[in-house]
């Protein structure tokens, strides 16, 4: 199954589509959403946690292939990945996990909080867009010679890139928008539009 974190502030087509073509490429049978409750390598989220996870469950309305899960908000403190992947390992012991990231987390993976035991934990899925190289040299480099395959084979510890339909598109790139009374239509699903407008996210003042 698939773990897909983020602050989702708010959550947008930029990360379903790539999460669908992996799901389908990988042949996951679910992908599990996760919001952060305190993220480690970000700002605070403008959106409350609430508001955050609520959004997700919208957006995920009409994909039975995707999950809300509660894990991080759940737990609450700094939302360490390693931690996730534990809980999720104890509520799903048969299932292999592969945790996915798109390249800009990926280049900044080794920084992470115990990032050695999330390779015992999972499988990584790195997106990127076609065509577009993975690290050719330095320490991620040398990491990928230890752990890069093209198939999973393995339960946890491979790193497998595949490329995917990565829309131009960012929460902050959205926030502003809503900042300044521009349209977000064909940017998140109709759902999460109206919660935005409804509950006045985003807005100046």
């Amino acid at each position: 199954m698939g773990v897909l974190g983020g602050t989702f502030d708010p959550i947008h087509y930029g990360h379903l589509r790539p999460a669908l073509d992996i799901q389908q490429q990988l042949n996951l049978t679910r992908i599990h959403f996760i919001p952060c409750y305190q993220p480690v390598h970000r700002g605070t989220p403008q959106a409350s946690s609430a508001q955050r996870a609520q959004m997700v469950k919208l957006a995920l309305a009409d994909y039975p292939q995707c999950v809300f899960d509660s894990t991080e908000l759940d737990r609450q403190g700094p939302s360490y990945m390693v931690d996730t992947l534990r809980t999720l390992k104890r509520a799903f012991p048969q299932a292999g996990l592969v945790l996915i990231m798109g390249m800009d987390a990926f280049a900044k993976f080794m920084h992470w909080h115990q990032w050695q035991t999330i390779l015992t934990l999972a499988n990584i899925a790195v997106m990127h867009r076609p065509g577009e190289l993975m690290p050719q040299e330095g320490a991620l480099a040398g990491l990928l010679t230890q752990h890069h395959v093209t198939h999973l084979s393995k339960p946890a510890g491979q790193i497998i890139e595949v490329a995917v339909t990565q829309l131009d598109l960012s929460a902050t790139q959205i926030r502003d928008l809503i900042q300044f009374n521009k349209p977000i239509d064909q940017l998140v699903p109709k759902a999460v539009q109206d919660f935005i407008e409804t509950n006045r996210l985003y807005q100046k003042g």
